[in-house]
C-alpha cells in the first residue's frame, strides 16, 4: 500500500473515533464522509491539506483544537524509527498546526509546546518551520533550549526543523540568518551519541555547504579546533559529502 492510501475511509473512521472521545460535538458521520471524499484521487500532500480543510469545518478554533489534539496524542514512541509507521495517523494533525500556527501569534507558546509533544510521536519539523520564518529569534531561542533536552526526539527536532533544504518542505533560510543561534544549536549537538541526531546535524551542514559554504566551513573549523569526538568527526564527514561530489 502506498503511504497516501493509508489516509482513506478507514483512517477517517479511526480519526473520528479518537476525536469524538474528547469532542462530543463532532458530527462524526459528516466528518467521516467529508474526509473520505476529500482525499479521493489525491496525492499525499494534497490529502494532508484536504484533511486540514475538513478539520477547519468540523472543529473549534485553533487554540481549542490544538488542546484537543494534544489530549489525543497517546503514548510516546520508543524509537525514532517508528514515527513514520506508528505515528502516521498524526501527519494531518501536524499539517493542521503547520497551516495555522502563525495566524495565532498570541498562542506561540502553545504551538511550540504542541510541536514538542508531537515530535515524540511523529515528525514535528514541518509544523515548526512556519514559526521559525515568522518569529525567527523567538523560535530559535526555543530550539536552543531543545538542543539540550534529554529526550532524543526533541534534540533531533531542534536541528531537523532548521535545515535549509528539508525534503518535502520549502527552502528556508530564516534559521541560518540567526547565525549565532544556529551555530550554538548545532554545536550543542555535535557530540551527541544518537545516530539520528548525528544524521540531522550532518544533513544541516550539507544543506549549508550548498547554500553558503563559508558559513558551513566556519562551523566545521571551529569544531575541529575544539576536541572533536568520533561523533563530531562522523558528522563533519557526512555533512561535507556534497563537497566530495564536486
Amino acid at each position: 500500500m502506498l503511504i497516501k492510501d493509508y489516509y482513506n475511509h478507514d483512517y477517517a473512521k479511526m480519526l473520528a473515533d479518537r476525536i469524538s472521545e474528547r469532542y462530543e460535538a463532532l458530527d462524526r458521520d459528516g466528518f467521516v464522509a467529508d474526509v473520505t471524499a476529500a482525499v479521493e484521487g489525491k496525492e499525499y500532500t494534497q490529502r494532508m491539506y484536504a484533511i486540514v480543510e475538513v478539520f477547519d469545518r468540523y472543529l473549534p478554533e485553533y487554540p481549542e483544537t490544538i488542546k484537543l489534539f494534544g489530549e489525543m496524542l497517546g503514548p510516546k514512541l520508543s524509537s525514532i524509527g517508528d514515527m513514520y509507521s506508528e505515528g502516521m495517523w498524526l501527519a494531518p494533525i501536524g499539517k493542521y498546526v503547520e497551516a495555522h500556527c502563525v495566524e495565532y501569534p498570541e498562542h506561540f507558546t502553545a504551538s511550540v509546546m504542541f510541536v514538542k509533544e508531537l515530535t515524540k510521536r511523529h515528525t514535528g519539523e514541518f509544523a515548526m518551520r512556519p514559526l521559525i520564518v515568522a518569529y525567527p529569534k523567538k523560535s530559535m531561542t526555543v530550539l536552543r533550549r531543545w538542543s539540550l533536552e534529554k529526550n532524543v526526539f526533541v534534540r533531533r527536532l531542534s536541528s531537523e526543523c532548521m535545515r535549509v533544504s528539508l525534503p518535502w518542505a520549502k527552502k528556508m533560510t530564516a534559521a541560518v540568518e540567526q547565525f549565532d543561534l544556529y551555530v550554538e544549536i548545532l554545536s550543542n549537538l555535535r557530540y551527541d551519541e544518537d545516530t539520528y541526531v548525528q544524521r540531522t546535524v550532518a544533513n544541516n551542514l550539507n544543506d549549508l555547504y550548498k547554500y553558503d559554504s563559508e558559513k558551513a566551513q566556519f562551523i566545521v573549523d571551529a569544531w575541529m579546533r575544539n576536541n572533536p569526538t568520533k561523533a563530531t568527526l562522523w558528522i563533519i564527514h557526512h555533512g561535507s559529502r556534497s563537497l566530495r561530489k564536486k
